[in-house]
């Protein structure tokens, strides 16, 4: 059964202060937003809200200031000035809003950066009671943050009146839950990236889901050289050549399938200007760093997605930022994008990748999460999820 919360369909938000905790953590490059795909998600329930009218109150992080202290630099100045332009009505940033916050119906303002406030990532009490002050309901509709226990996650919806899950939120959970413990098989999961250390959970999780899992970049890197491949002087982790050594003894034993790159592209250096050569795995000298995936294992990667009916795509192939060793990545978003299964795609080298290869019409999902993202992949228990059950329970 699926769990259970409650939603804004449940209540009429009408001539209600409304709390909603947003991610508007967003790239801002003097005073700009570069990419407002996070905002944009998000505007459908900020426009519901104001319809109803109900009096808005948004909340959001930006960046990483030090706790406690104001920063110019991570000012949500510019995502209220945005906000205002794509709502087209003035959303003011408030920045003492301690004392309570005078909103009317169909109005809506923006309190500044909530990271500058003392308390907020240890979830501290006094900071969520504060906030749930402030409102009649409390919406989380910040799926990217649902990993963290905080206080505008998680500590807000045991004081607020009532507290429900954004439609944001609740799509992205529904669609990748289904993904996880209803897939259209066979099934394919992308995983790629530096460091097996960040996404090891994810990949033991994985391998017992999936039909086939790819991995790429360090990731691959690592897997090789637990095959026993000699790998020059390219990224991996050392300490968890074994620990990949595993994942593929399992996928062995289970008739799982985890295609390892059969050539790769090399170079001497990471560089814009390194010169670029296509190996098979036996010609990779000591001085070669593997930077890309070879058109030989595109091919078979190409073969994989063509046939499946659910894919999972987390991290790229290579350093898809340097041309030359962006084919890889390339054709992978291209595959995806072409296939006609369902496709979800997460985290925040995948989105810039999707954005760099103009392929996002083609992706079912975009999460706007990228570590919840790989927490859910993990099987990992979301904080700020579980509250709003909880929530939802002690109301019934």
């Amino acid at each position: 059964m699926r769990a259970r919360f409650i939603t804004l369909g449940d209540l009429d938000p009408a001539h209600k202060k409304v709390l909603i905790r947003a991610d508007f953590n967003v790239p801002v490059s003097a005073g700009v937003i570069q990419d407002d795909t996070r905002i944009r998600a998000c505007l459908p329930t900020l426009k519901r809200l104001i319809a109803a009218p109900a009096g808005v109150i948004l909340v959001s992080h930006l960046g990483r200031p030090k706790e406690g202290q104001y920063d110019d630099k991570y000012s949500l100045a510019p995502v209220a000035r945005h906000v205002s332009a794509l709502l087209n009505q003035e959303v003011p940033l408030v920045r003492a809003w301690e004392d309570g916050i005078s909103v009317q119906p169909g109005e809506m303002v923006m309190l500044e950066n909530i990271r500058f406030m003392p308390g907020e990532k240890n979830d501290d009490d006094d900071l969520a009671r504060r906030l749930a002050g402030l409102c009649d309901v409390y919406v989380n509709d910040a799926f990217a943050t649902a990993h963290r226990a905080q206080a505008s996650t998680h500590g807000v919806v045991k004081y607020a009146p009532v507290s429900c899950a954004g439609p944001l939120l609740l799509s992205e959970i529904e669609t990748l839950t289904k993904a996880l413990e209803q897939p259209t098989p066979p099934m394919t999961a992308i995983v790629g990236g530096a460091k097996v250390s960040t996404k090891l959970t994810v990949l033991k999780n994985l391998i017992k889901k999936v039909d086939q899992l790819i991995v790429g970049g360090g990731i691959a890197n690592t897997f090789l050289k637990a095959a026993g491949y000699a790998i020059g002087t390219s990224l991996h982790e050392a300490d968890l050549v074994d620990a990949a050594a595993d994942v593929l003894a399992y996928a062995e034993d289970h008739d799982k399938v985890i295609p390892l790159p059969v050539d790769v592209v090399c170079a001497k250096t990471l560089a814009e200007d390194a010169q670029a050569e296509v190996k098979i795995l036996a010609e990779i000298d000591a001085d070669d760093k593997i930077l890309d995936v070879g058109p030989q294992t595109i091919k078979v990667n190409d073969r994989i997605i063509r046939s499946a009916a659910t894919i999972l795509w987390n991290g790229p192939l290579g350093v898809f930022e340097i041309g030359q060793f962006a084919a890889g990545t390339a054709a992978l978003a291209r595959a995806i994008a072409a296939s006609p299964g369902l496709s979800i795609a997460g985290g925040g080298d995948t989105v810039s990748a999707i954005a760099r290869f103009g392929v996002a019409e083609g992706i079912s999902c975009i999460s706007t999460g990228g570590g919840v993202f790989l927490e859910m992949l993990g099987g990992k228990t979301l904080p700020a999820v579980a509250v709003l059950q909880e929530a939802a329970l002690t109301r019934c």
